[in-house]
């Protein structure tokens, strides 16, 4: 296809209805796909063709084979995981960007979206109370973002013991304790063991009976030490107490770093900002854009206080990179050199929410978890968790009959929600992070829910 094609109109013009018309039944369709639509999907396995094909009959079929077998997470009943449906804006603005497709690495190659994400930043250190001169990481979600301020961590603390472990790796380097709660998230233990670091050789710190680390649990600290806290448990939505934990591991010259992929949002919203009291005390913290900002995938980020230790883990050149200039080149501070413009989709969303848009879509989620308990609990469901956040955890009695109203209720269609094992207890549970959310949406959700443990 040529720059110039008189079909690149008509094929994206094509693409944009089929893109409307499957956004606009979101609300209406059942959630999860349906086993002949799955069936559908080998039609994708066939052999490469022989030569060209039409585009728009490609684009046709992708459609058609597709979009029926895809789960609706962007809907307003999709409970499952931690995941957002994207702001209208925020789809329109990544559309845009692809459109552009800028391999948005350094400042004199790519200004616009550079510099965007530069704004980007800004607004997310102010919107979610972070130091203001923090550096910042656009990636792909909370695993990598925990991944690079972890190895900005990681740089500082053997940088201070004399070791340079980008030069030098781990081979030899003085040993590095990591401290974790019972409940820290897989991705962070996974990160850990990308950087060497070991997801099995971390310091287990016992918690509380909502997955809080004890403050009195903690070990003594010495030598390069990283302490990892988290802003919002996966399961019940809890909050290490940070603000009693920060002050004892900085006296004892450790970095903490804050997973908080949808946890951090808190301190948007006045009514939740307590919840997060003393995450500004961390070096480094970690969040997902794409859970409660309401972005499209993939987009997450990473903030460093240290900002030298972050570009000394992240940057790179070579003789043909115009890195130099006194402008902010977003390479030096990502694992990858080549990525999208993900900042773009970010300005777009805090642009057009604004503060009070960004706290009401934030509040609004926790409103309806509360309805959920609510609603839930009042036809004798037990609800397992102190729903302080977007997080309910339901058990509907023995395992086995939780597990069985879970299977069914994802087979039902009105609505989906997962499974999980919480201290020993088996549980529905119900994660709201969707903008487009409404009451009628948990009302008519825990009429399913109902029906079905009824049944």
């Amino acid at each position: 296809m040529h720059s110039s094609d008189p079909h690149r109109q008509p094929l994206l013009d094509d693409a944009a209805t089929r893109a409307q018309r499957y956004l606009a039944a979101l609300s209406t369709r059942a959630v999860a796909p349906s086993p002949a639509a799955i069936a559908g999907l080998a039609a994708l396995d066939a052999p490469l063709p022989p030569g060209p094909q039409d585009a728009a009959a490609v684009l046709a079929r992708l459609d058609e084979i597709v979009s029926p077998a895809t789960m609706a997470m962007a809907g307003p009943r999709f409970f499952g995981f931690v995941i957002g449906g994207a702001l209208p804006v925020a789809v329109a603005a990544n559309w845009l960007a692809t459109a552009w497709d800028q391999n948005t690495g350094l400042y004199a190659a790519t200004p616009g979206t550079a510099h965007i994400e530069q704004a980007a930043l800004a607004r997310l250190l102010d919107v979610l109370q972070l130091p203001r001169d923090a550096a910042g990481a656009f990636v792909t979600g909370g695993t990598v973002a925990n991944l690079a301020a972890l190895a900005a961590a990681r740089h500082r603390v053997l940088a201070n013991a004399g070791w340079s472990v980008e030069a030098d790796g781990l081979f030899g380097a003085p040993p590095v304790t990591v401290i974790v709660g019972e409940e820290a998230h897989p991705t962070l233990l996974k990160s850990l063991g990308v950087l060497g670091l070991g997801r099995s050789r971390v310091t287990r710190v016992a918690v509380d009976d909502q997955g809080r680390m004890r403050p009195d649990a903690l070990p003594r600290m010495v030598g390069p030490t990283i302490v990892c806290l988290q802003a919002g448990n996966v399961n019940t939505g809890a909050f290490d107490p940070v603000a009693q934990i920060a002050p004892r591991a900085r006296e004892a010259g450790a970095w903490v770093h804050v997973d908080g992929a949808f946890g951090l949002w808190a301190r948007a919203t006045p009514a939740r900002a307590h919840l997060a009291a003393g995450v500004e005390l961390a070096d480094s913290w970690a969040t997902d854009a794409h859970k409660w900002l309401n972005v499209p995938y993939d987009s997450g980020v990473a903030f460093v206080r240290d900002a030298e230790a972050l570009r000394a883990a992240m940057a790179i050149t070579a003789e043909y990179l115009p890195t130099a200039g006194p402008q902010r080149n977003p390479s030096d501070y990502t694992p990858e050199l080549s990525r999208r413009a993900r900042g773009v989709d970010i300005w777009a969303a805090l642009e057009t929410l604004g503060r009070s848009g960004v706290a009401a879509l934030i509040e609004g989620c926790c409103e309806h978890a509360r309805h959920f308990a609510a609603g839930l609990a009042a036809a004798g469901c037990e609800i397992l968790n102190e729903v302080v956040l977007n997080q309910v955890l339901v058990s509907f009695g023995s395992p086995q009959r939780t597990l069985a109203v879970i299977a069914a209720l994802q087979q039902d269609g009105t609505c989906w929600a997962g499974s999980t094992v919480w201290q020993g207890r088996t549980a529905m549970r119900i994660s709201v992070s969707c903008w487009a959310t409404t009451s009628d949406d948990v009302e008519k959700s825990i009429a399913a829910i109902l029906r079905i443990a009824r049944a």
